[in-house]
């Protein structure tokens, strides 16, 4: 049920095809099935009241439509009336996962490697990276799969991804992601070797552009320098973007799990399910129960063992059907809660009418585990009429201005996105400025907090905006 819960729209339906490979008890389809077998049926596994018997078919619809929660659309919907003005994004071609997946393919492995790279690209993010410790990722084959492995065999198969297309991939930090790709071009070129170099040896102070160390400790001259550097910007810092195609911006990668419909400032919200299945339990394993149970006492051992089978396998099935129900009972549960706490800002989409928020405030509105909130939230998105969100993104702690109202930190960071936007280039703002002007618009917040901020939106500090 956790791992249902964590899992993304996308990742549910290949979750649901794998379940029905796995239990011939579950099929796809919402056909009626007679309801005096189906009570027989109960009788037979002993489990009544798991399922409810006034309804004819097992379907994920007739679990989303609960009467105990009324003031919530809990039905699964396959389209939207928004489908006739823009389309959904949805996962097309191959993605960037696929296209790595499929050079791992062209490699001698073992199965051994091979399953510790499929778990390796699994934990690669969309900018190409590696962001997981090796450590860790030795602990999570150890708990969740119970597979031992070392961090040395792991760094062997890593080896062998950073050598796949787009180069860079697999790149634990931006360094070794740009050094990936300079070590891949001509080494006997002089400005190719220097800009290794410089990558290499001195990486803190071309970040920090402290040109005139590197100009000094390498005894180059300044166009030397200016011609490495410029072999340096052809790089690309983010591999894994290039893997898009920018002909088509209309394709994203995204597949919302909730759809939120603004009619004429009635919010109305549903679950986006146009590829998940309705399921139900198979006529022809139900008939076969009936049949064991008229002539039960004549049966022979082999068919004592087939019911058995079908037992085990319904009570899964049976088992399942409860569980993605309660899956999508929780997220609309926790959706509504969020959308209601953040009215305001739902019917405008203005960020500075976000209010703060943390799990916290909805773990206590839905009566829900703090952890169960941040599960729900994990990975899931919305698409609502200014635009697709990721559920994290109306999460955020609070400040007061000098009126004592609570502001939501997203509201500064807009604001000192925008001072910073509007600054004078050959003049940048200092933190300390910055600090200053939200002091004056009434925001009470210290230099340390603004440059926390800055930090958090990837906005260097002044020195390294400054443009000559």
């Amino acid at each position: 049920m956790i791992k249902l819960l964590e899992i993304p729209t996308l990742q549910l339906e290949q979750r649901i095809k794998k379940e029905m490979e796995e239990n011939p008890v579950l099929e796809e389809g919402a056909e009626a099935t007679d309801s005096e077998d189906q009570e027989g049926l109960e009788e037979e596994v002993g489990k009544e009241n798991d399922l409810d018997q006034d309804k004819d078919e097992f379907s994920l619809e007739d679990y989303m439509n609960d009467e105990d929660i009324p003031s919530y659309r809990l039905s699964s919907r396959n389209y939207s009336k928004d489908d006739r003005k823009e389309e959904i994004p949805f996962s097309g071609g191959q993605s960037f996962n696929e296209h790595l997946e499929g050079q791992l393919g062209l490699r001698n492995l073992t199965e051994e490697q091979e399953m510790l790279a499929q778990y390796i690209l699994g934990n690669i993010d969309e900018d190409g990276y590696l962001r997981r410790k090796l450590t860790a990722i030795v602990d999570d084959l150890a708990f969740s799969l119970n597979i031992t492995t070392t961090e040395d065999k792991l760094h062997e198969i890593l080896t062998v991804i950073q050598d796949f297309e787009p180069l860079g991939v697999g790149a634990r930090d931006l360094q070794e992601c740009l050094l990936l790709q300079i070590e891949a071009k001509d080494q006997n070129q002089p400005i190719t070797a220097l800009a290794r170099k410089i990558l290499k040896y001195y990486f803190d102070e071309f970040t920090k552009k402290h040109y005139d160390k590197i100009i000094t400790r390498l005894n180059i001259e300044e166009n030397q320098l200016k011609d490495a550097l410029d072999e340096i910007l052809k790089l690309n810092p983010k591999p894994g973007s290039s893997f898009s195609d920018p002909q088509n911006k209309s394709v994203q990668h995204i597949v919302p799990d909730f759809v939120l419909d603004n009619d004429e400032g009635e919010l109305q919200l549903s679950l986006n399910a146009r590829n998940v299945p309705d399921l139900r339990i198979s006529q022809t394993y139900s008939e076969m129960l009936q049949s064991y149970s008229a002539s039960k006492n004549n049966a022979t051992r082999e068919q004592k063992n087939a019911v058995t089978f079908v037992k085990q396998k319904l009570d899964s099935a049976k088992w399942f059907i409860d569980a993605i129900r309660q899956r999508q009972n929780t997220l609309m549960l926790t959706m509504n809660a969020i959308i209601n706490y953040q009215h305001k800002y739902f019917i405008d989409g203005d960020e500075k009418l976000l209010r703060p928020m943390i799990l916290k405030d909805i773990a206590e509105i839905t009566d829900l585990d703090i952890s169960t909130i941040s599960r729900v939230a994990n990975s899931k998105y919305i698409q609502t009429h200014f635009g697709i969100k990721s559920l994290k993104y109306f999460f955020s702690e609070g400040l007061q201005t000098d009126s004592g109202e609570e502001v939501s930190t997203r509201e500064i960071k807009k604001i000192l996105e925008e001072c910073i936007g509007k600054e004078e280039k050959r003049k940048p703002l200092t933190d300390e400025r910055l600090a200053e002007i939200l002091q004056e618009k009434g925001y009470l917040i210290a230099r340390r907090t603004v440059a926390k901020y800055r930090e958090q939106l990837n906005i260097p500090v002044a020195r390294l905006r400054k443009e000559l």
